[in-house]
């Protein structure tokens, strides 16, 4: 499926502008993508009851960035955000995504991809995915080829989730089709019903569950473990939770070997610290926060996998590599896994208030690390207020490529501050939880929301809305100020409003 903007922007890939740097010299860009992965989730942010060796060694080469956000507190907006440089606000349907939501990012959309596919880079998505495939919810086609994937935004191989491991369908899907597809068990997906020959949660002995749900996640049962949303078939293809991050990041190695003369862009999106948490065998035992803080071992191994392939290649030097999560941490996020038992002492979100799903800081503020050997030869801190959504264009800036008109409109220039020029970074920023948020240096300032300011289905986890607006002075996010700073108040609505 072609777009307009695509081909225009085909004819600028052919501009000295665009040519300026030639692929020998254009660096390479890994972007490690974890999944609820909490600021005070790694050792090199200060975590002291697990070691993360191999992103530290990022940390330790690069830019360690300690006021980086997330634009959502939760998954699918902020990589729609993340992909397209537009606030997820500004189109409906882009909250949580169903395993079976059709594409949100429309073909038409130019993306963070066709920016490094113009600029003459290959470029592939591997791993979870959560933005919807096909043209029409719950009508793909999952034993044939799905009719819009990450081929149509600008990704020239992809091997990804179609949602997360704790939605349907438990399949990967390989440039456009169901991988290792099985057709002596074809694959059907509903999130209206129970298949009724085929047993779900509710009808599943308990001695044959590998994980009791908390809270939902009680539709269909696959790899002995609950989900949302039911689906029959699979067979060969089903995968195997505790072989997810072996499986991607394998493909990812793959991906960086085949490309290894470069230039090339690798979304590399884990799924470890996100339940259902299932490490590898290898890992148990290996952390005493148990399965959550195994996963984050298993996320660090894979960290490692990518840095020893571009080692191996001799490429290390001339590659960017940008790790970060897509959202806050959680502890109990529907499965009895014990990981709010057993975190003991260490902070998921290092002090902050809230969480995932929050618009407190402990829902989009994120660990972030940053490095190019070849260019960043100085290891160093930042306290640059950044967002994620200005990656497009800082990239785009970084590796000269120039952007058609209108192409992510929300996303600013910041290569400056990731490259450790500047260390200012934005006067404000903008977050989406069940409400929305403007952030500055100094402010906090959530607008007023009737949204319950706890969640029923989730323990423990508020919100942060409130009927009345909230202003709070960093770093305090306990005691609303609003009523004492009128103007600052109205200062930050107005900046809202211009926004919208």
């Amino acid at each position: 499926m072609e777009k307009l903007n695509k081909l225009f922007l085909t004819l600028l890939a052919a501009s000295p502008a665009a040519a300026a740097q030639t692929p020998q010299t254009q660096p390479n860009v890994v972007f490690i993508y974890a999944d609820d992965l909490g600021y005070g989730d790694l050792s090199c942010f200060g975590a002291h009851r697990i070691s993360t060796p191999n992103t530290d060694r990022i940390a330790d080469e690069g830019i360690r960035f300690t006021n980086a956000h997330a634009v959502a507190s939760t998954s699918t907006p902020s990589r729609f955000s993340l992909l397209t440089g537009i606030y997820a606000f500004r189109q409906e349907g882009t909250g949580v995504a169903q395993g079976d939501a059709a594409s949100i990012i429309h073909p038409d959309t130019y993306t963070l991809a066709d920016m490094f596919s113009q600029a003459g880079y290959a470029t592939a998505a591997i791993g979870k995915w959560h933005l919807g495939l096909g043209s029409e919810s719950g009508a793909q086609d999952w034993n044939g080829e799905i009719d819009i994937t990450p081929a149509d935004l600008g990704f020239g191989t992809h091997y990804i989730m179609a949602a997360t491991a704790d939605r349907t369908p438990c399949v990967f899907i390989e440039n456009g089709r169901i991988a290792d597809f099985d057709p002596s068990a074809p694959v059907e997906v509903s999130y209206r019903g129970p298949f009724e020959d085929v047993p779900d949660y509710h009808r599943t002995p308990v001695t044959e569950l590998k994980l009791r749900s908390s809270n939902g996640h009680d539709n269909a049962v696959v790899n002995g473990i609950g989900r949302i949303g039911y689906m029959k078939g699979g067979g060969k293809a089903l995968w195997k939770d505790e072989n997810i991050a072996d499986s991607i990041t394998a493909h990812a190695v793959e991906f960086i070997r085949e490309h290894s003369d470069g230039p090339f862009f690798l979304y590399f999106a884990t799924n470890d610290v996100h339940v259902p948490r299932m490490p590898h065998e290898r890992f148990r035992g290996k952390s005493p926060m148990g399965l959550r803080g195994e996963a984050i071992l298993q996320f660090d191994y894979s960290v490692g996998q990518i840095l020893d392939a571009l080692e191996q290649a001799g490429i290390r030097d001339n590659t960017i590599i940008i790790l970060t999560s897509d959202n806050g941490p959680v502890l109990d996020d529907g499965y009895a896994d014990s990981a709010a038992e057993l975190v003991g002492d260490h902070s998921i979100t290092g002090g902050l208030r809230g969480s995932k799903y929050s618009a407190f800081e402990g829902g989009t503020r994120i660990p972030a690390v940053i490095s190019w050997p070849g260019r960043i030869t100085q290891p160093s801190v930042s306290g640059a207020l950044i967002s994620q959504i200005d990656l497009f264009r800082s990239l785009a800036s970084i590796i000269g490529a120039e952007l058609p008109e209108g192409a992510a409109p929300d996303s600013h220039d910041l290569s400056e501050v990731l490259l450790g020029a500047d260390t200012t970074g934005r006067d404000w920023i903008v977050e989406w939880s069940y409400t929305i948020s403007v952030r500055t240096s100094e402010w906090k300032y959530i607008a007023p929301n009737d949204y319950p300011k706890s969640l029923s289905w989730c323990p423990g986890i508020e919100t942060g809305t409130d009927p009345a607006p909230q202003l709070y002075r960093l770093p305090d996010e306990h005691t609303n100020v609003a009523p004492q700073h009128p103007d600052t108040v109205a200062e930050l609505q107005k900046l809202l409003e211009e926004i919208f």
